[in-house]
């Protein structure tokens, strides 16, 4: 068995995986880094997710260096979205002057390769990687073990040894668990995304992403990725529907603009139907006791959230930014704790943008994918809230796109949407009754229409109740997608739940103590009694 030896093995050859294996060859080191990129095909991957770059990411790569990328693959410029409900429709366009990118995603990380391949002390290795070596007296991973074919067309084994390993095999990684130990958390999935290719559909909006609120089904998006092609994905929720085409040519395709029809049954009948799962995985702190040292987790393969918002590329390359920049302090990447270091203080540092883009991809899903009563309410005020223009759209699109990570802004436009809905409930007409509309000669022409009626005041203490039931669900949504984010441990890792609990139990019950039953120098605290003040 032969090996190799390099300063850092990155494992998978995909966005995040070539966007590092770049970034730290840029570092300004006294002896440049040896870099192997490791990818299990170098052919053109083709996939039904990644081919929208919010500005945010546009902003990364213009950081990394590597904005090129986006040129000569037929990429649509995108100026913001438009979100279709029942006919009616919204135009949320993104601030100022920013603008993101579509594109097949395969032609774009062929441009990321190349600028992999490019850089200075990187060396693009096209194998499998089968396992991760540690050492022999402790529990760091040392390298890889990797099998490949050889000229004579046979597999072959081989080891590549490493200061530094940085996973990023992606959504399906082979070695999470095994990174991350016990803290390894599983990811959650509630709906997959079927996608298809429309041929020279007319979108309601150019170079804008549609977002389709479908009743039943959830939210349907659609975008241009090259000047002929338009994808499609539709939200469909677990258990899928045992005959996938008729459940969108009959429950969805009739929800969504007349223009889109043909296209869509055009492409149905010619292309195959593609799924992925949209799953959820929350961060969880690396370089723990629970952790394997010398691996660093990196993209899908570490954070995960849905892909409604489009923001996953957004954060693995803003990852990769913030990373590079704590990498480049560290002064020997052989000693583990100056890494683990820089580990933890990454987890922190990304989070304005991760937890931002995180939070708000599941909860607008919630919203957008509404089922019961109370989230259909909200999805009305939203809906109703983008409608008011000005900053109810530029907060909410400045925080989709990764222009403004900010996660206390998020909360606030978040809760403004809940009680904006609760207030919509209270003064906007709504659907009482549908009755059939009437022709111009005076008879019944068979077309259904809805009868609107604002609510009277005898109804009001049943919409108080409403009301709470509405906002109570918006803390639910809310609530435990912030606690992902601020929780630094796995929910799993009981010794950290207790130590928090201990750290905050014991100078609680020491000042009790103390401010009760006179012990010395409580006095120097200016406490009064906890059992009445003396």
């Amino acid at each position: 068995m032969s090996s190799a030896s390099y300063d850092v093995v990155i494992v998978g050859a995909g966005i995040a995986g070539c966007a590092m294996a770049h970034a730290l060859s840029t570092l300004s080191r006294s002896k440049p880094l040896r870099i192997a990129l490791l990818e299990r095909s170098l052919a053109e991957p083709d996939r039904i997710v990644g081919e929208l770059l919010q500005p945010g990411g546009v902003i990364a790569l213009q950081r990394l260096g590597i904005e090129s990328c986006l040129e000569g693959i037929d990429a649509v410029v995108e100026k913001g979205y438009c979100v279709v409900e029942d006919g009616k429709s919204v135009h949320i366009p993104y601030p100022g002057t920013y603008e993101g990118r579509s594109f097949h995603h395969g032609r774009f990380i062929m441009k990321l390769r190349e600028a992999a391949r490019r850089a200075k002390g990187v060396e693009m290795i096209e194998a499998t990687v089968t396992d991760l070596m540690q050492g022999q007296n402790d529990r760091r991973v040392v390298g890889v073990q990797v099998s490949k074919k050889g000229e004579d067309g046979q597999d072959r084994k081989e080891s590549i040894h490493a200061n530094i390993v940085i996973v990023a095999d992606g959504c399906f990684s082979n070695f999470r668990n095994e990174v991350m130990g016990a803290s390894a958390v599983k990811p959650t999935t509630k709906s997959h995304f079927v996608g298809v290719i429309l041929e020279d559909a007319r979108l309601p909006i150019p170079n804008h992403g549609t977002v389709a609120l479908v009743r039943g089904a959830g939210p349907v998006l659609l975008y241009q990725i090259s000047k002929h092609d338009t994808r499609m994905l539709v939200n469909v929720k677990v258990p899928l529907p045992p005959d996938l085409k008729k459940h969108i040519l009959e429950d969805i395709v009739p929800q969504l603009p007349s223009a889109l029809h043909l296209p869509i049954q055009n492409a149905l009948e010619k292309d195959r139907l593609r799924r992925m799962p949209n799953s959820f995985l929350p961060p969880v702190e690396q370089g723990t006791h629970l952790t394997k040292p010398g691996a660093i987790l990196l993209g899908d393969s570490w954070n995960m959230r849905h892909p409604l918002t489009g923001g996953g590329m957004t954060v693995a390359l803003n990852d990769v930014v913030v990373l590079r920049d704590l990498l480049g302090s560290v002064s020997d990447l052989k000693d583990w704790k100056q890494v683990q270091k820089v580990t933890r203080r990454w987890h922190w540092d990304r989070k304005p943008l991760a937890s931002t883009v995180n939070i708000l991809s599941v909860a607008l899903y919630d919203l957008f994918g509404a089922d019961d009563e109370e989230l259909q309410v909200l999805r009305t005020g939203c809906f109703k809230y983008f409608e008011r223009g000005g900053e109810c759209i530029d907060g909410p699109v400045s925080l989709l796109s990764g222009i403004a990570p900010s996660p206390a802004l998020l909360a606030y436009h978040f809760f403004y949407v809940a009680f904006y809905a609760i207030w919509v409930m209270f003064t906007h007409p709504r659907i009482i009754s549908s009755s059939p509309s009437a022709s111009s000669n005076g008879h019944s022409n068979g077309a259904v229409k809805p009868v609107y009626a604002s609510p009277r005041f005898y109804e009001y203490p049943a919409l108080v109740l409403k009301g709470i039931r509405v906002f109570w669900t918006a803390c639910v949504v809310f609530g435990p997608l912030l606690w992902t984010e601020i929780r630094w441990w796995s929910g799993s890792d009981t010794s950290k739940r207790n130590q928090l609990l201990l750290s905050v139990f014991i100078p609680i019950a020491l000042l009790y103590l103390a401010s009760n039953y006179g012990l010395p120098g409580v006095s120097l605290l200016g406490l009064p009694g906890v059992i009445g003040i003396q």
